[in-house]
């Protein structure tokens, strides 16, 4: 198949490497022309295990290319996805679907014969709607299906979940539309990956449900993590305790400082806002996008109180700055929250993360970075673990203790076993033990 996978951002670029991977011949179409030019030399734009490596092959192989000409990408195309960004509006907190609809009536002026556009992008249920009417209007007699197709990747290890997916959810009632896309979908199916084929509105709802649920997870477990720190107990034997229910399942359980990221927080917020415009709210993920904004300030104000109570004038070590390991993605990371709250305690911040640091230089102007955790502990007066990168689950604690001007640890992804760090010399905290 001929596939045109327009943005080559993380969910474009990724999705085009993989299906260029199953034999399907991808054109990656960007107006970014610095970024298609450093894609043609093999420099990726993002950070994600394997992808280099991947897209070279495939390069080379000539299965997959890089271009700014959509209308030259789109021609003869089978199948054309938009993979473009759907940031939150600001002030109301919905997708912005200017990116979507642009492509769109870019599409419809380039199209020379039958095709299916696929919307890959997170959209708000109805945008399969209006991106069909764009294309009417601009294209009346055009032999073309709308198709919604949502990705369900996590930044670290999407290149996996592309190639092994828990379910392909495809959006649309016109069957040659689900022709094509059983046979883009073909090497997976042969693997017994279900796919689910739905309404259209459905399948942009599913998204949307899926990651308010994940969410509405991770924010429990750390209303219980609270609760557990009153009572005396342990969030994580409680997690075990009702992970190991199969109705519940023990994914998403982990106490920590808050999710962030690229999806969560924009999504619930776009979910919230849909449920509004029909009428019809979402009373849990309202809670859920209230309590996930207040714990990431309450971090900071853990690392303060394990200060004593007083931060001015100290220095705080943070090791991880991006939402989670094994990505170089800042957006909406916790530590954001935690570093203004630290700042706004008059601390002094100095922070090593893996891959994060570039964009986090561009973020946060007031603190200071190290070259690796033992430089970023050197002098402080205490250090918190913000992200779970596995460089920071065995650090050699007693030398870490020993830089520092008072040895104290606040474990905001409970890493270590409190006994071992008190062993290495840390007054030691960490969430809901």
């Amino acid at each position: 198949m001929r596939i045109t996978m327009i943005g080559s951002g993380y969910v474009g670029l990724v999705s085009g490497a993989c299906f260029s991977d199953f034999g399907h011949d991808v054109v990656c179409v960007d107006k970014d022309a610095s970024k298609i030019d450093a894609l043609k030399q093999g420099r990726m734009p993002i950070y994600e295990p394997g992808l280099e490596s991947l897209v070279a092959a495939n390069v080379a192989a000539g299965r997959l290319t890089f271009t700014t000409n959509l209308a030259e990408a789109v021609n003869g195309a089978d199948a054309i996805f938009i993979a473009v960004g759907t940031p939150s509006r600001r002030g109301d907190g919905h997708a912005d679907l200017t990116y979507v609809f642009e492509a769109t009536k870019e599409i419809a002026a380039a199209i020379t014969g039958p095709t299916v556009v696929v919307t890959k992008s997170t959209v708000p249920v109805g945008t399969g709607d209006k991106v069909e009417a764009i294309l009417r209007d601009a294209r009346p007699t055009a032999d073309v299906a709308v198709v919604s197709n949502p990705e369900f990747l996590r930044e670290g290890a999407a290149i996996g979940d592309f190639k092994r997916p828990d379910r392909i959810v495809i959006g649309t009632d016109d069957e040659r539309a689900k022709a094509v896309m059983r046979e883009i979908y073909r090497p997976l199916f042969l693997n017994e990956s279900p796919i689910l084929f739905t309404g259209r509105r459905t399948a942009e709802l599913i998204k949307y449900a899926a990651n308010a649920f994940l969410a509405t997870k991770i924010t429990f477990i750390n209303e219980i993590a609270d609760l557990c720190e009153a009572v005396g107990a342990n969030v994580q034997d409680v997690s075990r305790g009702i992970g190991l229910d199969n109705r519940i399942g023990a994914k998403f359980l982990h106490a920590g400082p808050g999710y962030g990221g690229s999806c969560f927080p924009k999504d619930t917020l776009a979910l919230l806002k849909t449920a509004e415009d029909y009428e019809s709210p979402v009373r849990i993920v309202e809670a859920v996008v209230k309590v996930n904004d207040s714990r990431k300030r309450a971090m900071g104000r853990k690392v303060v109180s394990a200060l004593g109570g007083d931060a001015a004038g100290k220095t705080v070590a943070l090791l991880g700055l991006t939402f989670k390991p094994n990505t170089d993605d800042m957006r909406d990371a916790p530590s954001l929250a935690i570093v203004q709250s630290l700042l706004d305690a008059g601390a002094r911040v100095r922070a090593y993360d893996p891959e994060g640091m570039a964009a986090a230089k561009a973020l946060m102007p007031e603190i200071e970075f190290a070259g690796d955790a033992y430089e970023a502990a050197e002098g402080a007066d205490a250090v918190a673990i913000v992200t779970e990168w596995d460089i920071f689950r065995a650090l050699d604690l007693k030398r870490l203790a020993k830089g520092m001007a008072t040895p104290v640890m606040v474990d905001l992804r409970n890493i270590y076993p409190p006994a071992d760090a008190a062993r290495a010399g840390f007054t030691y905290s960490s969430v809901g033990r």
